[in-house]
């Protein structure tokens, strides 16, 4: 086991990785920007490193400040969390080379997982449902219209390189195409530094459906069950169930299969979420994340099996510590992302919290790494916390969700609570009659 674990993150989630490592009893770094040396991570931790001014350039993305932090601190191991250097092969390789654990998989495989077009290849090969569309990057129009031709209109534009929706458009006819071809091609290349895009099928009506997986490197896998993120905007989740209501147990437990299946034939290491489309009845592979998510609280709550505790064990050499048979499903959860934005435009709301207040009881958990008096920067990602809910089944949990929303107070900036109290008394959200689209067309509405 190691023997202290760097942590190159910030909020919630190095507060969440800080925490696990003391349950295993293992030394913990902080590295912090000069803008959170007041975060709770940094004060709750063995030792704190400052690795540079805010912007993340100079600090929570800078490999060589984090290695210098590692050498200073003899830390072990680096934890990425989420987000900044998580998914970066560079730094997986570089702290190999510096005899430094990445808990996380390897270099090769976030390369290949990281270009959207080898990943849909190596889904593809591993037995996984794809989306129809290109088989690699279009190299023109004449080519992409040949593409779009041969699997039908509507149609989506990718970035190779992409995510979080930079880079992706939707064509509706042949008389769309050439815009949102040289529209996706210039966000790509602005975005990512790569220009190169490939087509799909755009699906009308589908749900965000993703799968917990865990592998040990050695070519054992398992699932943890799906989640449920359809709940979005501007291609972000806000809302997130596990698991999902769309889905009866015979599809649960073939999509789960192939996707433990296809991990452990690609001898894939530690923990990645496999991402779907699900219409009709039919998954269609969108990509895989080869790191922990935000949302894996409500894997956790399903499960009772700790996911950092996981990564943690798994980048040590130990192993998984379950079989497939070992893990049982009880219940229903979800999480609500609170995020530091007005809820009706999403436009970021930085400034000092005056008091804050989270609920309690039975089933709630509450993941954040904010306080009354603490100063959100500008700087970096909007969300401040999670606040997760668990039930014996989904009636439960909803109720339960009502109650702790009414309880969770955030003064001083303006939060997304007001739009999850809308949408927890929202009779489609009760039914869980909802697709990827549902959010933005209710807000459009004003509804």
């Amino acid at each position: 086991m190691f023997q202290k674990i760097l942590i190159a993150n910030r909020g919630e989630i190095a507060l969440r990785v800080l925490r696990a490592a003391k349950e295993l009893g293992i030394q913990t770094v902080a590295v912090h920007s000069t803008a959170d040396a007041d975060a709770m991570h940094v004060r709750l931790a063995d030792e704190s490193v400052c690795i540079g001014p805010p912007p993340s350039r100079d600090s929570y993305l800078n490999i060589h400040q984090i290695v210098a932090a590692c050498e200073i601190t003899g830390a072990d191991a680096v934890h990425p969390g989420y987000g900044f250097l998580s998914e970066n092969a560079k730094f997986a390789d570089i702290l190999a080379a510096h005899n430094i654990t990445f808990i996380g998989p390897s270099g090769d495989h976030i390369r290949i997982m990281g270009d959207k077009i080898e990943a849909k290849r190596t889904a593809k090969r591993l037995g996984i449902p794809v989306v129809p569309g290109s088989e690699g990057a279009v190299s023109d129009e004449k080519e992409a219209k040949r593409v779009a031709a041969e699997i039908g209109y509507p149609v989506i534009i990718k970035a190779s390189a992409g995510g979080g929706g930079r880079g992706m458009k939707v064509a509706l006819t042949e008389a769309d195409l050439e815009v949102a071809l040289q529209t996706a091609r210039t966000e790509a290349g602005a975005a990512f530094g790569d220009d190169a895009v490939y087509i799909e099928k755009y699906l009308q009506k589908p749900r965000h459906i993703e799968v917990q997986i865990f592998g040990d490197g050695a070519g054992k896998g398992v699932h943890l069950g799906e989640r449920d993120c359809s709940l979005q905007r501007r291609h972000q989740k806000v809302w997130e169930e596990a698991n999902s209501p769309a889905l009866n147990a015979e599809e649960r437990s073939r999509i789960g299969d192939i996707c433990a299946n296809a991990v452990a034939n690609l001898g894939y290491s530690g923990a990645g979420t496999i991402e779907f489309l699900y219409e009709n009845g039919e998954f269609y592979f969108i990509e895989m994340n080869t790191r922990l998510q935000v949302e894996h609280t409500i894997t956790e709550a399903i499960t009772g099996i700790d996911l950092v505790h996981e990564q943690i064990r798994v980048a040590s050499g130990g192993g998984l510590s379950v079989t497939q048979d070992d893990i049982r499903f009880h219940g229903h959860a979800i999480e609500c992302r609170i995020n530091a934005e007005d809820p009706r435009t999403f436009v970021p709301s930085p400034g000092t919290i005056t008091h804050f207040h989270t609920p309690g009881g039975l089933g709630i958990r509450v993941d954040s790494g904010v306080y009354s008096g603490y100063r959100i920067p500008p700087y970096y990602d909007s969300l401040i916390g999670k606040l997760i809910v668990h039930g014996r089944n989904r009636v439960e949990c909803m109720m339960r969700l009502r109650r702790a929303l009414d309880e969770f107070v955030v003064d001083g900036i303006k939060t997304t609570l007001p739009l999850f109290r809308e949408l927890v008394g929202n009779p489609d959200i009760a039914n869980g009659d909802y697709d990827i689209h549902w959010l933005e067309k209710h807000l459009a509405k004003g509804e």
